[in-house]
């Protein structure tokens, strides 16, 4: 028997073993306020790095960062219902802008109340629509390529760390355009930059699609997604791109004088990517030893822990890991420098060890005085953390060997990292359900995770489409996306029996 860093598993207790991986991992905590975290360096710094291929990728296609206010006034969100009534029941409002003391307790002033409620920002659209419609004159003005990095507040009854809270990180990108089909190019385009994001640097698998009708975001004409599989077979929404039409220009009043002269609506997009990232992160590639980090997100790809003994070898020792570092320094791996740590705080080695593998550093180099003496380093890589006969795989490789190939290493932990979760993924969609009652039998008895099918539907819209989402309501069950590349319909739809017209994911979801 393996004996694991945790005190949980997967198998065991799914929830728990997710709380443990942020906890062990020194990813995040409770903050005092409900919904809120603390996102601790080793966490925080996964986002900066997220944040940063993100960021180069977004500007890649031709958009500048820029930022809004967090505090939007409520007359914005009223000008576009359906926007407003998607967002009311998650909304945080400021109503008064001072404290008094009031029998020993800080209370509202009543003499300060805000002549118009302010809005903490769940989401731009309405601020960032009123902005186009200061800067949207002429067709020469468009088209409107932006984005921002910020933070939004959800209130979420139900929170957990980076897959729901009250207050998340997110970038969200807005655009206006003079075409329908510009638009609809920049909804795609922007769905791939998340599609290509997250398998090539996050190593998730995802599958990209259209929302249904019931899952669009409040206000847009159609809504993407990319879904990634969690290991316990459910969904996870890992970024949305949305088409919005003249929703919010209309509400906004974003017009512009085409080249014949005419007045029109510009067409609006907006898309984003959050924390939520992180989530899917831990739940793909997290084992019952912690978290594992595919090295292109990761703080700190190599971290090297001298086993100090507190004695005179020690200063040859620390000379010896400085000099790898240095060394590993000089290397460049996806195309930036390789990041390596040496680790010199005053822990036994087993403990930091043990440290780096639950936070999930991709290599970990342990270097004791034999090591030195011999010209080695010993090495564990993340990825295959165990041998066959169960011991830790720690590998004896000699100094020069393991820096002419540490480049090389990197790249297999992040292909490595994928290719596990994407085999994972293939495995647990099943496409050959037909029925309705083999679809219910395959979620309620398919085994604790069952993951999705995909199935043929007839795509029905209103009051008909109500009916299929009580039904998979029931059975605590969701439409994901309609995936880009599925197969064509054929036969009647699993849900109402008319003719099928393309084929749907279903799945557990958080």
């Amino acid at each position: 028997m393996i004996k694991r860093a945790l005190n949980v598993t997967r198998e065991g207790d799914f929830a728990q073993w997710y709380q443990t991986v942020i906890t062990e991992a020194d990813m995040a905590e409770e903050s005092g306020v409900r919904g809120c975290m603390v996102i601790r360096p080793w966490g925080y710094g996964i986002w900066e790095r997220i944040q940063r291929l993100l960021d180069d990728r977004i500007k890649a296609t031709g958009h500048d960062n820029c930022y809004f206010p967090l505090f939007i006034p409520l007359s914005y969100f009223e000008k576009e219902a359906e926007h407003v009534d998607g967002f009311a029941k998650e909304m945080a409002v400021v109503t008064h802008h001072r404290l008094i003391q009031k029998d020993g307790r800080l209370v509202p002033d009543p003499e300060a109340k805000l002549e118009e409620p302010l809005v903490v920002r769940p989401t731009s659209e309405t601020v960032i629509g009123a902005a186009f419609s200061r800067w949207v004159q002429s067709w020469r003005d468009l088209p409107v390529l932006i984005n921002q990095w910020a933070n939004v507040v959800r209130w979420e009854m139900r929170t957990r760390m980076f897959l729901r809270t009250a207050e998340f990180l997110w970038q969200e990108g807005h655009t206006a355009h003079a075409s329908i089909e510009e638009a609809r190019e920049e909804t795609m385009k922007m769905l791939e930059v998340y599609r290509s994001f997250a398998e090539e640097c996050v190593a998730m698998p995802v599958i990209a699609g259209e929302k249904p009708e019931n899952e669009r975001f409040p206000g847009a004409v159609s809504t993407y997604s990319i879904e990634a599989m969690m290991q316990d077979g459910k969904a996870l929404q890992a970024g949305t791109s949305h088409f919005l039409g003249t929703t919010f220009s209309s509400a906004q009043d974003i017009k512009f004088q085409n080249a014949n002269g005419e007045l029109e609506l510009a067409q609006t997009t907006s898309w984003g990517m959050s924390t939520r990232m992180i989530g899917g992160l831990i739940m793909t590639h997290g084992d019952d030893d912690g978290l594992r980090v595919p090295p292109r997100v990761a703080p700190w790809q190599i971290v090297i822990v001298p086993m100090l003994r507190d004695n005179d070898e020690d200063v040859a020792l620390v000379e010896y890991c400085k000099g790898v570092q240095a060394e590993l320094a000089k290397l460049y791996a996806f195309g930036e420098p390789v990041r390596a740590l040496l680790d010199l705080k005053s822990v036994k080695a087993a403990t930091k060890r043990w440290g780096w593998v639950k936070k999930g550093a991709p290599i970990v180099i342990e270097v004791g005085g034999r090591d030195m003496a011999g010209g080695n380093l010993s090495v564990i890589r993340r990825d295959r953390l165990y041998r066959e006969d169960g011991k830790l795989d720690s590998a004896v490789v000699a100094k020069g060997d393991f820096v002419a190939g540490a480049v090389a290493s990197l790249e297999e932990v992040q292909q490595s990292l994928f290719d596990q979760a994407n085999a994972r993924m293939q495995a647990n969609i099943r496409r050959d359900v037909t029925e309705f009652a083999e679809l219910q039998t395959f979620f309620e008895q398919g085994g604790k995770f069952p993951g999705w099918l995909e199935v043929s539907w007839s795509k029905p819209s209103g009051a008909a489409l109500d009916k299929v989402v009580e039904r998979l309501k029931a059975l605590k069950l969701t439409f994901r996306n309609v995936p880009t590349d599925a197969a064509a319909a054929t036969g009647t739809c699993i849900f109402t029996g008319e003719p099928a017209v393309e084929r749907i994911l279903v799945a557990k979801s958080y």
